[in-house]
């Protein structure tokens, strides 16, 4: 039977489909556009629209779970309204033609950012979402993306939700945020560091447990799937220790950063440059939510490696990748 991966070219996306594919499942992958993710991996190719539920009735026959990935990760508002669609209503459309489908098992995958980062206690799944109209349009939608899928499970569809943290680790062929400021401090290119911090999760841990979701997880239910808690300058310590790259030694006050932030704002929006640090994202670090995952460990297995693993695996990848396109560097 066939495994289908919507949001099959994303970062997450490519290292779950290669992770399913290792373990001999028959893969559809889903998504606007291929992506470099997926090069070199036998899949089924599927063009669909998860904003158009026409397109998504053939990316959904004879399937017998489905992954939804699919989703824009924002930092920066959502002024074309591209946000909220896809990840509310793009939710609502692929969960509907699943269910139409008669598929056996539905992943969502979401966010930690659905729930209350700053709500200063530790979040467990009983926390509270992220609906207040002040906060980020992207935490709100991923709430909102949640209740609609919730909508449908109701209706007959066998689904379970999962919510990483920030993904880090190899295997990243689009630049995701986080990725491009730690290969920043490979490259010794970061002037300076930032106060606040986050969770951080291998992207290979997550696309473990989202399987594990599939065939453990029960119906309806929500699991943080964390990583260790780190602040930033405790991050590039752990970059510093594991490849012998000196990083910065400056790191500046939330204060500092956050007189930028409205230009930081404006550049954001033009250019999506990981490495400017928007309002949003400054409030993401500021919040520093520290992530409870009994659940998911005692139910799933879910077991994140140490962070040291992580960073090293990516800094071997972020070299091989420099090698590959610039051969005349090798020796």
């Amino acid at each position: 039977m066939v495994t289908v991966v919507t949001g099959a070219s994303g970062f997450l996306g490519g290292v779950l489909v290669s992770e399913l594919l290792a373990r001999g499942r028959t893969v559809r992958a889903v998504d606007l556009r291929w992506g470099p993710g997926l090069e070199g991996l036998d899949v089924e190719w599927v063009q669909a629209d998860v904003l158009d539920p026409a397109s998504l009735r053939p990316a959904m026959h004879g399937a017998e779970s489905v992954y939804h990935l699919a989703a824009v990760i924002s930092v920066a508002g959502d002024p074309t309204g591209r946000v909220w669609a896809t990840n509310v209503t793009g939710v609502r459309n692929t969960a509907e033609a699943a269910l139409v489908a008669d598929v056996s098992r539905f992943v969502h995958c979401s966010s930690i950012h659905a729930y209350d980062i700053a709500a200063g206690h530790p979040i467990d799944e009983e926390s509270a979402r992220a609906e207040h109209g002040t906060m980020a349009v992207y935490d709100r939608s991923k709430t909102a993306g949640e209740r609609e899928f919730r909508k449908v499970v109701s209706s007959g569809l066998d689904g379970v939700i999962c919510n990483p943290t920030a993904v880090i680790g190899p295997g990243d062929l689009t630049g995701s945020r986080m990725n491009v400021v730690l290969e920043a401090m490979f490259d010794q290119r970061l002037p300076a560091l930032l106060s606040g911090g986050f969770d951080w999760v291998d992207v290979r841990d997550v696309a473990g447990s989202l399987i594990d979701a599939e065939h453990l997880g029960r119906t309806g239910e929500n699991y943080l799937l964390s990583g260790h808690h780190l602040t930033i300058a405790q991050l590039a310590a752990v970059v510093e220790k594991v490849t012998g790259v000196r990083v910065p030694r400056i790191v500046l006050p939330m204060w500092f950063a956050r007189v930028w932030s409205p230009m930081a704002n404006i550049a954001g929006r033009r250019s999506d440059n990981p490495l400017w640090y928007t309002t949003e994202s400054l409030n993401a670090l500021r919040s520093h939510p520290v992530v409870d995952a009994t659940k998911a460990r005692t139910e799933l297995g879910h077991a994140p490696r140490p962070t040291e693993d992580t960073i090293s695996d990516l800094f071997a990848w972020t070299k091989v990748r420099a090698h590959e396109a610039h051969p005349a560097l090798k020796g």
